[in-house]
């Protein structure tokens, strides 16, 4: 892409979308949780072409019509979300803390999750707290104190 698609884009990535790393509880991970980081556009669905020439540019993620008549055009996981904030963060201007924090993190992660320990989760998980700041997230309810309370409770750290 030239830097003026991805200006574009960040641009607006800046005014009808968002970056988050969220901690979701997984019963199939054996430390309970994992930092899932994403991309997420939003239009109404009558524009929902302009999320398909999105996907073209960007070539990873999912789109989905909401019943409130508005679509999203979602990106997840580590590598697809590292590669676009890599390539827009030079031109974000409301999200450029996002950006930031976001590749702070996902530079902290261990290539797989067997890689991940116990300790490395919580203190991850303090960063991506710090997207409660940053976001308009009004149903988080997995924070690191979660993810510390189940990592004691089930032996993985020490209280």
């Amino acid at each position: 892409m030239n830097k003026e698609e991805l200006s574009y884009i960040a641009g607006f990535l800046d005014g009808d979308g968002c970056i988050m790393l969220q901690l979701i509880r997984r019963k199939d991970y054996k430390l309970g949780y994992e930092i899932r980081p994403s991309i997420v556009f939003y239009q109404k669905t009558i524009n929902e072409y302009f999320l398909f020439w999105l996907k073209s540019k960007l070539k990873f993620g999912y789109i989905r019509k909401r019943k409130d008549g508005m679509s999203e055009y979602t990106i997840v996981g580590i590598g697809p979300v590292k590669k676009i904030i890599l390539q827009i963060n030079p031109f974000l201007k409301l999200k450029k803390k996002h950006g930031k924090l976001a590749m702070h993190i996902l530079m902290q992660m261990p290539k797989t999750g067997k890689e991940m320990t116990a300790r490395k989760l919580l203190k991850l998980s303090l960063e991506v707290d710090k997207f409660i700041f940053l976001n308009y997230s009004k149903k988080r309810t997995n924070t690191s104190i979660k993810v510390k309370e189940y990592l004691i409770s089930h032996n993985f750290l020490s209280p």
